[in-house]
């Protein structure tokens, strides 16, 4: 095709791109036009020059992985997906953020086919993709000949403030993952205004110094970016390509300025615009036949390519059932069988080792704290710069990144990522749970350190409403066992899990095996001792270490001659979808029910109702061994038998 043509087909797909943001966000009189107007040059050149996908398979797992960080730009990526060939039709377009459409004012993976990942709370792109670039080069290690393909984003001055994007940068440069290209949309302008206001640092500094390879373009020049693209390509470190952009291009009157950020240009501003880009005004969501057909030319690129890579792929079954995230067949009889008392920390760590060996796919680490976590697999060194088949992650004390990381790593598929820290700093990563039960990914977070019984550290690192928090939490599944038997059963339950993450929150103290060997957590919650001398008068429910003091409060129970049913809980969401006479048979109605967690109380009333006790921690820990703690909160078996025989004599 000659220069000039396919200049003029250039410049018109982008045009074409910058008219249906326009015209969606007006349509739906919300969302963000500016972004998707001045980034359509780098997206043009990225998706058109060298990323490799085919919008009838995307989910091809040798395809390159595109990230829009800057999720509030999706008409950006919504058009581009279009033209190409997604299954996206124009109506999904003109439907733009309506209820039960293919395009949410957001991308989210699970609405969308060609969406990598839910994108739009700032940073969560760019740290995710940290992950996928990880699982990539694993892969590509162990599996030569088989993995090639790259990780881009588009991200913005916004995902750079966060501080995620801090922590994952570093992460990032010290790992050398040098097939991850970041465009960033440098456009200066954020809702409140200039960058001027709030946000000055120099960024090409900042990223060299973590480690980056690091260039400046005409962000406007589909040239000026496929070149720094290609340079990127050349070199070993990861790569940010600061693409300098103007916001709102088009826009006679609001171009480089916030008000094209977060709000519709207005229908007399769109109808200029349209006139200073060479738009018809006429129809609506105008899509020029020459730039449809080029577009979708382009997405046909990579079809026999991706055939034939798929072709190799099944041709190794290791790395086939990887892809599918099948277990393999007998994976769990080489989970161990325990006898003794340990906390749940060691029981996990113990867990994890027995099974590193039949699951290739398991990739763990830590923010800091491995030996307080016990996720080091013992046999397997850490993945670095140097040494591609590491299965051990060090992420530093980073534990939002850490959390996004993960999540990249099971989108990406193909490894199992799980990692751990304290419960305490769940809520540094907690956007990146968030996400990983919206996205539905079946990551696995590891908390140690669990109550009060960590002791000493005190209230600073002693959880009281991060349990809770937990379970608030939709689509995530929050583990608490009593035992180790209940902890084999947590982790089974994690890893055959394929659509949602899973919290396993472990014990620092020593804890008694109580569940029987073959405890299954299929339930969620079980009666581990039942009333004895009738039916029972009360019911008490507990979770973890505090499991053990229901048993205890029991037997003073029921030698005062008061039948006492233990009930032992160790996943809230498991018990909640079974069925209403399995639920019944556990707690029957009619029946004191006594709730026994050494955290808060909030959220109780679910289980043991209106005239139920909730026994707990509403206030910040201390600092002193934890036995003194928890006699000193009411946590013992005395103290909650009393507090039953009070609540029975009334």
């Amino acid at each position: 095709m000659p220069a000039d043509q396919a200049t003029d087909l250039a410049n018109l797909s982008i045009n074409t791109i910058r008219g249906l943001a326009m015209d969606a966000v007006q349509k739906a009189n919300s969302g963000h036009p500016g972004m998707p107007m001045g980034a359509a040059v780098m997206a043009y050149a990225l998706f058109t020059r060298h990323l490799r996908f085919d919008p009838q398979a995307p989910t091809w797992f040798d395809r390159d992985r595109f990230i829009l960080s800057a999720g509030h730009g999706s008409m950006l990526l919504y058009s581009m997906l279009y033209l190409l060939g997604y299954d996206l039709s124009l109506e999904d377009i003109q439907n733009f953020r309506q209820w039960g459409s293919k395009t949410p004012g957001h991308p989210e993976n699970t609405i969308t086919p060609g969406v990598e990942m839910a994108t739009g709370p700032l940073g969560q792109g760019f740290a995710t993709g940290v992950g996928m670039a990880i699982a990539e080069e694993k892969l590509r290690a162990e599996f030569p000949g088989l993995i090639d393909h790259w990780t881009y984003a588009i991200c913005s001055d916004g995902d750079l403030m966060e501080g995620i994007s801090h922590e994952a940068a570093s992460l990032a440069g010290h790992l050398r993952l040098g097939r991850m290209i970041y465009l960033y949309d440098s456009n200066r302008v954020t809702i409140d205004g200039s960058t001027d206001i709030s946000f000055s640092e120099d960024i090409r500094k900042r990223f060299e110094s973590c480690g980056w390879h690091v260039q400046r373009c005409d962000g406007m020049s589909v040239e000026n970016v496929d070149s720094c693209i290609s340079i990127a390509k050349g070199d070993d470190r990861p790569s940010l390509i600061i693409c300098d952009t103007v916001i709102g291009y088009g826009s006679p009157n609001m171009a480089g300025t916030s008000r094209t950020h977060g709000a519709p240009l207005g229908e007399e501003e769109v109808r200029l615009a349209k006139i200073e880009l060479g738009i018809p005004t006429e129809p609506l969501f105008y899509v020029p036949k020459e730039a449809l057909a080029h577009m979708r030319e382009i997405g046909k690129r990579h079809k026999d390519e991706r055939m034939g890579s798929e072709r190799k792929l099944e041709s190794n079954p290791e790395l086939a059932r990887r892809i599918a995230g099948r277990l393999p067949e007998g994976w769990a009889d080489a989970m161990p069988v325990f006898d003794s008392a340990m906390a749940t920390r060691d029981s996990s760590g113990k867990i994890l080792n027995a099974i590193a060996g039949v699951l290739p796919e398991l990739v763990g680490g830590s923010a800091d704290l491995a030996e307080s976590n016990k996720t080091t697999l013992h046999d397997a060194p850490y993945f670095s710069a140097s040494h591609r088949l590491g299965r051990n992650l060090g992420y530093g004390v980073r534990e939002h990144a850490m959390a996004a990381a993960m999540n990249g790593m099971n989108l990406h598929g193909g490894v199992r990522a799980y990692g751990g820290t304290f419960l305490i700093f769940s809520d540094y990563m907690r956007p990146a749970v968030r996400l990983a039960s919206l996205m539905e990914t079946n990551t696995i977070f590891v908390y140690s350190h669990d109550s009060i019984g960590l002791g000493e550290d005190g209230p600073t690192h002693q959880p009281i409403e991060q349990i809770m928090s937990l379970r608030a939490m939709p689509h995530i599944h929050v583990f608490r066992p009593a035992d180790a038997n209940e902890t084999r059963a947590a982790w089974k339950h994690a890893l055959e899990s394929k659509d949602h993450p899973t919290a396993i929150v472990l014990s620092r103290q020593k804890l008694p095996l109580v569940s029987p060997s073959t405890f299954d957590a299929l339930h969620g919650a079980y009666v581990l001792a039942d009333a004895s001398g009738g039916a029972p008068h009360a019911v008490l429910i507990g979770t973890g270490s505090e499991v053990e003091i229901c048993l205890s409060a029991r037997e003073l129970l029921q030698s005062d001659g008061i039948p006492t049913r233990v009930v032992s809980m160790p996943c809230w969401e498991l018990f909640e979808v079974q069925d209403e006479s399995y639920r019944s048979s556990v707690l029957p109605p009619g029946v004191l029910r006594v709730s026994v967690e050494a955290g808060a109380t909030l959220g109780w009333q679910k289980w043991i109702g209106d005239s139920g006790i909730a026994i707990g921690i509403d206030r910040f820990g201390a600092s002193a061994p934890y036995q003194t703690i928890y006699e000193q909160f009411g946590l013992t078996g005395e103290a909650v038998a009393e507090q039953v025989k009070k609540a029975l004599s009334q």
